[in-house]
Formats: C-alpha cells, sequence, structure tokens
C-alpha cells in the first residue's frame, strides 16, 4: 500500500518484497529452539560436516574452541545445549574467533548464546570459542545447523560432549528426535484449468480482467467456497515466480494474512504469512491448510486449498466469515525466495466477506486518489498550461482586442494558468491524503513535484507584481516569469516521465514513455511551426496575419495561421490527454 490510495501500495506485498523466508544476514532468533532454517523444505538426512572440540573436559569459566568445518556452506547456527535434554534451551555463551563472518545471538535467556553467519559467503570453516556459565550441566553437547544453499541444509548435526570432572557417565542416548521437524500436508496435483462457472452464485471470486475466463493466459483469478465450517480456495495467474493475495482490515500493507502458491522449478509450495508491515514477510512452518493441490501449464499458476473458518490455534489466520479488503498480487521468486512485485497488486474496491452471499468481483490495481492525482496532472500540463504557454507567445498581435478590460490574449492566458495552478494544487494534495504523510518508496516523483508545485504558485504571485510595460526593470520580470515557467513545464513533464512507472500507477511499458515522448515531440514541433511563422513575418517587415481560406474543418472563415495551428495543436493535445486518461481508467 502507498502514497495515498495505493494500497497495498504497494502492499503486499510489499509484501512479498523480497527475500521472504531465508535469512541471509544471519539473524536466525526465529529457530533458536528447532535450529530450523524456515526453507520450506526437508533437511538432508545425513551430515557432512563435523563439530569439534580441543577439550573434553571442562570447568565453569573455562574457554572450549569449537571447530565446524566440512564441504564449502554458506549458513551455520552453533549451540550448546545439556547432553541428557536436547530438547532444551542453549546452555552457556559464545565469544568469536572471526567477526567478519560470524556474530553472536542471544536464545531465549541466555545472551550470545548462539552463533551465526553475517552472510551468505562461501566457508568451508568457522570458528568459535564457547564459555561455560556457573551453572553448567554435567554433559554438554554441540549441535549445528548447516546451509549449503536454500534447498540443501542440515538441521541439528550432533557433536562431541564434553563433561565436567568427575561427572558420572552419560546414561541418555543423545540422539536427535525429529519432534521438532515440520511435517506438511499431503500435496496433489491438478489435473485440470479452474473454471467461473458458480462465480456469483455458489463462490465468491475476484477477476482480474473482469469477467476473464481463469484458463486465458492473462487471467488472475481467486475464488471462496464454504462448505459447512471451511472455504475451499483456489488461486490462479500467469507467473514464473509466486501469486498470493491478502485479507487485510484496511487498503495499506501491515497486520494483514497473506496466502501464497510459490514455484519453485514448476512445482508450487503454498505458504501463509502473516504481515507486520512493509517488511518481507516470514512464512509458517505450520498453516492450517489441508486438500492442497497445484497446477503450473500453459504460463499459469494454480493453487487449491482449503482451511477452516477460524483457526484459533495458528497465529496471524483471520477469520474468514469477516469483511476484509483482498489483495491479489503476483511477482518473481527465486530458490524459494519472494521478491518484490513490480507492479501494484489488485484490490478489491470494498471490503467483503468471502462467506457471505457469493459475488463477482473485479478490483484496481492503482487506488482512486492516485489515479484522480495522475489524471489532473495531465491535464495541468499537457493542455492548459501548454495551451496558455503558446497564446502568450505567438498570439499577443491576432488577438489584440479588449475584454474586461485588458487583452484577450491576456485574459485567455491568465485564464488557462491559473486553471493549471488550480489543478495543480488538488493533485498536489491528493497523494498526502492516501498516504497520510511523505512517501519514502516514490523515488525523485515525489521531490520533482513539490518543486513543481513550488513554481507553479511562484508563477501568479510573481505576475501579480509585476512592473508597468514600459517600467526599466520590465525586461527583468519578463525573462524571470518566462525562465521560471521554462523550468516548471520541464520539470513537469520529468515529474510525469517517473510518475507513469510507479507501481501505484505503472502505465503499460513502454507505450507510455513512447506516447509520452511523442507528446513532447509535437508540442516542440508547433512551437518551431509557430517560430517560423513568426520569424517569416518579421523578414516581410509586417505584423500583418496572413490569411488563408476557410478549413472544412473549421467554422466561418478569415481565421489567421495561427489560429488554425492553434486550433490543430489544441486537439492534438486533447487526443493525447485523453489517451493517458483511458490507460490510467484501465488500471
Amino acid at each position: 500500500m502507498e502514497p495515498p490510495v495505493l494500497a497495498f501500495t504497494l502492499w503486499i506485498f510489499a509484501f512479498l518484497s523480497v527475500p521472504a523466508a531465508g535469512y541471509p544476514n544471519g539473524k536466525v532468533r526465529e529457530a533458536c529452539s528447532s535450529m530450523m532454517p524456515r526453507h520450506e523444505h526437508s533437511p538432508q538426512p545425513s551430515p557432512e560436516h563435523t563439530i569439534s572440540v580441543n577439550e573434553t573436559k571442562f570447568r565453569p569459566g573455562d574457554h572450549i574452541k569449537v571447530n565446524l568445518s566440512g564441504p564449502v556452506f554458506e549458513g551455520f547456527f552453533i549451540q550448546a545445549r545439556n547432553a541428557e535434554n536436547l530438547a532444551g534451551p542453549a546452555v552457556g555463551s559464545f565469544m568469536l574467533a572471526e567477526e567478519r563472518i560470524s556474530q553472536l545471538l542471544t536464545c531465549g535467556l541466555v545472551k550470545n548464546s548462539a552463533v551465526s553467519h553475517t552472510s551468505k559467503s562461501k566457508k568451508t570453516h568457522v570458528e568459535a570459542y564457547w564459555i561455560a556459565p556457573t551453572d553448567a550441566p554435567e554433559h554438554v553437547q554441540f549441535l549445528a545447523t548447516v546451509v549449503e544453499k536454500y534447498k540443501i541444509f542440515w538441521v541439528k548435526i550432533p557433536g562431541p560432549v564434553i563433561s565436567q570432572p568427575n561427572a558420572p557417565p552419560l546414561t541418555t542416548p543423545t540422539s536427535i528426535t525429529p519432534e521438532t521437524l515440520p511435517t506438511s500436508q499431503p500435496v496433489f496435483h491438478l489435473t485440470k484449468s479452474f473454471n467461473a462457472s458458480g462465480c456469483g452464485s455458489t463462490k465468491f471470486c475476484i477477476r482480474n480482467p473482469a469477467k476473464c475466463d481463469p484458463g486465458a493466459a492473462y487471467c488472475f483469478f481467486l475464488s471462496f467456497k464454504q462448505n459447512n465450517h471451511s472455504v475451499l480456495i483456489e488461486m490462479s495467474g500467469p507467473s514464473e515466480g509466486y501469486i498470493a493475495f491478502a485479507l487485510s482490515h484496511d487498503q495499506w500493507m501491515g497486520d494483514d494474512d497473506a496466502y501464497l502458491c510459490i514455484n519453485e522449478d514448476h512445482r508450487i509450495n503454498v505458504n501463509t504469512a502473516y504481515l507486520s508491515g512493509r517488511i518481507p514477510p516470514v512464512l509458517d512452518s505450520e498453516n492450517g491448510l489441508e486438500d492442497i493441490s497445484w497446477r503450473v501449464a500453459d504460463g499459469l499458476v494454480q493453487c487449491s486449498f482449503r482451511r477452516n473458518l477460524r483457526l484459533p490455534a495458528y497465529k496471524g489466520r483471520f477469520n474468514l466469515d469477516a469483511n476484509y479488503y483482498i489483495f491479489l498480487a503476483d511477482g518473481e521468486a527465486s530458490e524459494g525466495l519472494i521478491h518484490k512485485h513490480h507492479r501494484q497488486p489488485l484490490i478489491t474496491n470494498g471490503m467483503y466477506n468471502v462467506t457471505d452471499s457469493p459475488k463477482d468481483v473485479g478490483g484496481s490495481r492503482s487506488p482512486l486518489l492516485l489515479k484522480l492525482h495522475a489524471s489532473l496532472m495531465f491535464v495541468a500540463w499537457m493542455t492548459t498550461v501548454s495551451i496558455g504557454v503558446i497564446v502568450a507567445r505567438f498570439f499577443k498581435p491576432v488577438w489584440p482586442h479588449s475584454l474586461f478590460g485588458k487583452e484577450i490574449w491576456f485574459q485567455v492566458h491568465r485564464m488557462l494558468m491559473l486553471t493549471t495552478v488550480l489543478l495543480t494544487s488538488i493533485a498536489f494534495v491528493l497523494p498526502f491524503i492516501y498516504r497520510g504523510g511523505w512517501s519514502e518508496w516514490a523515488g525523485f516523483h515525489p521531490y520533482l513535484g513539490c518543486t513543481v508545485m513550488a513554481l507553479a504558485i511562484f508563477q501568479p504571485l510573481m505576475a501579480g507584481f509585476r512592473p508597468p510595460p514600459h517600467a526599466p526593470r520590465r525586461q527583468v520580470f519578463n525573462w524571470v516569469h518566462w525562465s521560471t515557467g521554462t523550468t516548471a513545464r520541464i520539470l513537469a513533464v520529468v515529474t510525469m516521465f517517473l510518475g507513469m512507472d510507479l507501481p501505484a500507477l505503472n502505465l503499460p511499458d513502454p507505450w507510455d514513455t513512447y506516447t509520452m515522448i511523442g507528446f513532447v515531440a509535437w508540442h516542440v514541433g508547433i512551437d518551431i511551426l509557430l517560430e517560423i511563422h513568426s520569424y517569416c513575418l518579421i523578414r516581410k517587415g509586417t505584423n500583418q496575419t496572413i490569411r488563408l481560406v476557410s478549413l472544412p474543418c473549421l467554422p466561418g472563415s478569415g481565421h489567421t495561421f495561427k489560429e488554425i495551428v492553434l486550433t490543430i495543436y489544441i486537439c492534438g493535445n486533447i487526443a493525447f490527454l485523453i489517451t493517458f486518461l483511458a490507460a490510467i481508467h484501465q488500471l
């Protein structure tokens, strides 16, 4: 969710924003107890790495050197535990030997009780020093988890057991039970694509584009069908990485219940996650989903699963019999990691209860306030300001007569420029209303927008204090007024170029860029044509305008060449404007 109404603003899927379940920085406190990486894969059965120590006996306060070595690996996690209770908490603390590749972590209430990696750099061995606590158990065993790469890892590799002097022999087996390893539901393959039959009558559906066929390569589809105390959920969409949806209490990312279907080498992993903010989500190791099925075919990722209406035992799972905004997103994934979506997620236009009366709804990938923001800016800086500048520059000799005490050209110019300032001011505040403040995710666009807004307000204020026509400082005013206006127009075009590619709007690329380039070329071409015409008039030593015969597209007769060009220019600008507004409307 982002600037003002974009919700989801990015949403979700910020959510789906960066690698989601891995820990390349080694801060794996969530795995302190199980020592299990949340990589949504099963660990390897036979360890290839070994743990060694430099002593077999210890006393409280001793420093024991611990070495982990083996084939090249990226991540690791080392703990010491009571050898008679390996499921218990970490014992003692560590001191680093290599700060560049390792770091200390606090597990439970014991500070520095674990050692992990600092990055995904390749390693073949690491060292650390274990400090025996004053209340150390009689026998201590070292355990390690090693990650070769995302899908290949070993959990709780058993290391040597060290004992205090005069400790009785260890009688408890030092085996590692699999009780902490996550279990998964059986997964089945879908035999055919989903269909929209029953949408709006027996099941709640969300489709984008509206009414599209779930089997089509361009269709995003999400459906909910209640059966007693559970709901069957089907999700489909074109993606090489993942598709996902989230239930939200508002149109902003954060505090959302998310469901993801992640494509890994043409195999789908179905996961849940709780979105706590605009940060990567952490996938749940247990999710309460049943009857999981999936299919990858014809460029579509499809998955279905069933979950109960209420899952009180699973933190972060919302009750399905309540009203929510629903987000639907897609993006890239690699090695099981989720990356930020490149475009704004689809957001329903209202809050819905998917277990209530069935509906067939759509949504928008751009918030209404941001659509209005873009539309008003296009109207202001593609039509009113451009026409106003042309009128002031070339139509003083064409429209010299007075209207309400001022020349016609000046009245038209002033009206168009004040309209520009009004439209820009209204458009300017809309993102702040939507966002509730400043957006940190829109790059240079908001900074340039504020500059354009300041220049747009400065222009009429400066014009209100302009010197009389023949005053000595009038020439200075003319240059400052022209340079300020020109700067504002150039920055406005640059700002529009940047804004068109923001996820909140994200007009079709590269169509948007080429169309805006076409508009700029159109404006420059008309400007050059009128400049040449004015130059020719000066060369002829006359200020009389060249009269042309009336044209079929213009009413009446006697229109000057400049008036004809202006009419064509206005028609062209309106055509460009309608093209952009139509594209915004489709978002």
